[in-house]
């Protein structure tokens, strides 16, 4: 009875268990099972309420300096010295000096141009440029639960992904969820698969600003091994249990 019981065990174990497949986990498949989504236009971030900008002033005129930004000495946007700029709940910025510009809605090279507009008022030869100084997306989840800095215009989700060292085996592919604000301030949940190649210039290939990516486990992990050595592993570990009970028992 109790071989019995053994060989029962054994083959439960094979049954419950198997390992991914190539279907599973693998990027940029073609095949036709998989989700097929469309490809859309690259819509450009727009500013919003509470976003944050910094920006830097360039001229030979040293009254630059009275306006809070960078002047032409500078070497770029970083340093300890450098003041953000909140964009107010009616889309406004207070710049030194200048009375409120209206930036909100603007993609950042529109806000830009209307900031320097602006200042060439009272500097004519002045340049600005501006950033994000809260460029940032974040993950959970089987991710890890991180800060990123979105490095490059368009970066996509393939970048964001490796950035973070890639999703482990057991990451659940075929639901990766996106947390996005809107430009009203609202917050919707994008979910995809992100195995197809369609996924490529899809309205989930994007990251921007303030995405929060959710990786969860897959639900099947449990039962899903890496490959055939750690079933066999695994089948091993379970055989010499078990001939250990039966030599006790005899």
């Amino acid at each position: 009875m109790l071989k019995k019981s053994f060989y029962i065990v054994i083959l439960s174990l094979f049954a419950m268990t198997s390992c991914y497949t190539y279907r599973d986990k693998n990027l940029l498949q073609t095949s036709n099972s998989l989700p097929q989504y469309d490809s859309v236009a690259f819509k450009a971030y727009h500013l919003r309420p509470n976003d944050a900008i910094i920006y830097r002033i360039i001229s030979v005129d040293e009254s630059a300096k009275i306006f809070g930004g960078a002047n032409n000495l500078g070497t770029g946007f970083g340093g300890q010295n450098m003041i953000t700029y909140r964009i107010y709940q009616d889309g406004t910025i207070d710049i030194p000096y200048i009375k409120k510009i209206k930036i909100g809605g603007m993609t950042l090279p529109d806000a830009e141009k209307e900031i320097q507009r602006r200042v060439r008022a009272m500097i004519p030869d002045a340049t600005v440029k501006i950033a994000l100084a809260d460029n940032n997306y974040y993950t959970i989840g089987d991710l890890g639960n991180n800060e990123h800095y979105i490095y490059k215009d368009r970066m996509n989700i393939f970048q964001a992904l490796a950035q973070t060292g890639m999703m482990p085996v057991v990451g659940d592919r075929k639901h990766i969820k996106i947390l996005r604000q809107q430009p009203d301030g609202s917050s919707k949940i994008i979910e995809f698969d992100i195995r197809p190649k369609s996924v490529i210039n899809s309205e989930y290939y994007y990251i921007y600003p303030n995405d929060v990516i959710y990786v969860r486990r897959d639900p099947n992990s449990f039962y899903k091994v890496q490959n055939f050595t750690a079933t066999l592993g695994l089948v091993t570990s379970t055989f010499n249990f078990l001939a250990t009970i039966l030599l006790f028992n005899k």
